[in-house]
């Protein structure tokens, strides 16, 4: 609230008294604001209002000086999450904290810090995420500072799976040390099983930073500020999140189609979750009963042995089912189960870590244990097991067209291995285990890496084949209830048109109506050659140019692996045939577009 507006309000100041606080607000920087806002606090908390300063001052906490700034550089929210219970554990231990996104950040501001903690998250083949890329970058430049008085640490997130694991976090490590920064804790390289060593890292950093910050302190005092001023967050999250109810699981593939694809519609009435285009909702689910019965007879054990998880002793089935993933391997698994079992293939897999990760990136945590039998105890079992996570599934609806629901677009892994079938853990549950009715436990995770434009007049280019067709149902049902005046062109592509066009009669109606102006399509076997949706990028290449010389956003989702690195790919040869550029400034060009926010990318 502006000090101007307080006369307005009831307030118990007299005019005079409001009158001196303007003036004094007036001569103050907001840091200076932000210590007399803590300060005054302080002395309305202490007994006597109308005690001497001197004696309200004694009561105001007797804080470090200094301050610690946290930093997330995150893609999908899981940096931003663990950054955010850093900064409120921060606060409640009385240090001064600010919290900020990277893409928010100066990196030149680091200069002028004591106290700095980075929490990064790694972006496909070992790259910054999104918001994190002009950081990323002016470390690496000959604009990066001296950092000789920046004490540090670095927490970085990642899938052990891949092989560019916590890149992003090993990066920020190595630029802060090369200029004179300092770690004043381990940097920690932590995998999709992160919550429990992220809690027990965030305990350590700050009884550091505390330490230090209090060495520092001299005469100095630092007031906390109220924790009540944090700002306002949904009550359901990923910890927490609200039993929703399942409404409509639909398949909307053909009958020949060799995919499974599922619509799928779920009630968030009375939660008070919202959500906007480009964002995510988090999924947990319970594993196949049948999957854990077959893992335990592996394994010769009944699921009647008793385990401990988080303080709790349950039955090993129980545990299997709700608390551990036992659906997709892992590097660690293969390597840990080698030792148990003795496998000798195993055992070679291990030393290769290109073909560890291929392996344990196509296989299931059964067919590993299949390699060779070998009897486990309840606590080999569940020791060789990751945690279980929620999945995350691009929301492909708009709240302002379905109000309180959510839709999601789900391809259901399925795949035979000998005489079995195989499925994924999240998908079957949703498609296959879920009847209509029945409660899933869901949370919104927001991804402002991937928004639609502010101006409604700007031209939007989404490309997203197969399931990644998602979030842009959910762009172009909210642009159209925007009554967005900018143009939409949507490149899709699957298997064949009969059977694999997701959404095709939406898509028609909306093609007809004006909404989408323009659709290309690329069904890779309907023909003799295979055509992809970048191949439909490069034949457009002139209007794809043009769009992009008129201010359009360029939107990819879809698999990481080979389609977002073609596409990619084509967009660097349109800007460099029709932007006559070399092929350096047709790289440097789409990068730029990178981080203007007008190319964006949600792939896996």
């Amino acid at each position: 609230m502006l000090l101007k507006e307080l006369s307005a309000l009831a307030s118990p100041l007299n005019d005079q008294q409001i009158g001196q606080l303007q003036q004094a607000a007036s001569e103050l920087s907001p840091q200076q604001l932000a210590w007399v806002s803590g300060y005054f606090w302080g002395i309305s908390q202490t007994s006597g209002a109308t005690q001497p300063i001197n004696q309200a001052a004694a009561a105001v906490s007797n804080q470090p000086a200094g301050k610690l700034s946290i930093i997330f550089a995150s893609q999908t929210g899981n940096a931003k999450g663990v950054a955010e219970a850093l900064k409120e554990e921060a606060a409640a231990a009385g240090i001064a904290v600010e919290l900020f996104d990277a893409s928010d950040y100066k990196g030149k501001n680091l200069a002028k810090e004591t106290h700095v903690i980075i929490v990064a998250s790694t972006n496909g083949e070992g790259e910054a995420p999104d918001n994190a890329i002009e950081l990323h970058e002016f470390l690496q430049s000959k604009k990066a500072p001296k950092l000789d008085n920046l004490h540090y640490g670095v927490i970085g997130l990642g899938d052990s799976s891949y092989e560019f694991f916590c890149q992003t976090g090993k990066d920020f490590d190595a630029f802060l040390s090369k200029q004179g920064a300092t770690p004043f804790i381990e940097r920690v390289d932590l995998d999709v099983d992160y919550e429990a060593p992220a809690a027990e890292w965030r305990k350590q950093a700050l009884d550091k930073v505390k330490e230090a910050l209090a060495s520092e302190a001299q005469s100095a005092q630092v007031v906390q500020l109220p924790v009540g001023q944090a700002a306002h967050t949904s009550q359901y999250s990923k910890q927490n999140p609200y039993t929703a109810t399942l409404l409509t699981s639909q398949k909307i593939t053909g009958r020949d189609s060799g995919k499974d694809v599922r619509h799928i519609e779920i009630d968030l009435d009375g939660s008070g979750l919202t959500y906007q285009p480009g964002d995510a909702l988090g999924v947990w689910f319970e594993n196949s009963p049948e999957l854990a019965s077959a893992i335990l007879k592996q394994v010769g054990l009944t699921g009647d042995e008793a385990v401990e998880v988080d303080g709790d002793s349950i039955s090993l089935q129980k545990a299997l089912v709700e608390k551990y993933e036992i659906t997709s391997a892992n590097p660690q698994l293969v390597t840990q189960y080698a030792e148990l079992s003795g496998s000798k293939k195993l055992e070679k897999l291990a030393t290769d870590k290109d073909k560890l990760r291929q392996y344990s990136g196509n296989t299931q945590v059964i067919d590993v244990l299949s390699e060779k039998k070998a009897k486990l105890t309840a606590e080999q079992l569940v020791g060789l097991l990751r945690r279980l996570t929620p999945r995350l599934y691009s929301i492909a609806s708009s709240q302002s067209e379905v109000d309180e629901e959510v839709h999601l677009t789900v391809g259901v892994v399925e795949y035979q291995q000998g005489d079995e079938t195989r499925f994924g853990g999240a998908s079957s549950f949703l498609s296959h285990r879920l009847e209509e009715g029945d409660d899933v436990k869901v949370f919104v995770e927001h991804n402002n890496n991937f928004k639609l434009p502010q101006d409604d007049n700007a031209p939007v280019i989404m490309i997203g084949p197969g399931t990644g067709i998602a979030p842009f149902r959910s762009f172009v049902q909210e642009r159209d209830n925007r009554d967005a005046e900018g143009k939409n062109w949507l490149f899709f592509g699957d298997r064949t048109f009969t059977q694999d066009f997701l959404y095709q009669v939406e898509w028609q109606k909306y093609l007809k109506s004006g909404i989408v102006n323009q659709l290309d399509v690329a069904f890779s076997r309907d023909q003799q050659e295979k055509v992809y949706v970048q191949h439909r990028i490069l034949e457009h290449a002139a209007q794809v140019w043009q769009w992009l010389q008129d201010g359009a956003y360029i939107y990819v989702c879809g698999d990481a692996t080979r389609m977002a690195k073609d596409v990619h790919e084509a967009l660097i040869c349109v800007v460099e045939q029709h932007g006559q550029k070399t092929r350096e400034e047709a790289e440097q060009f789409v990068n730029e577009l990178r981080k203007a926010k007008r190319y964006q990318r949600d792939v896996y």
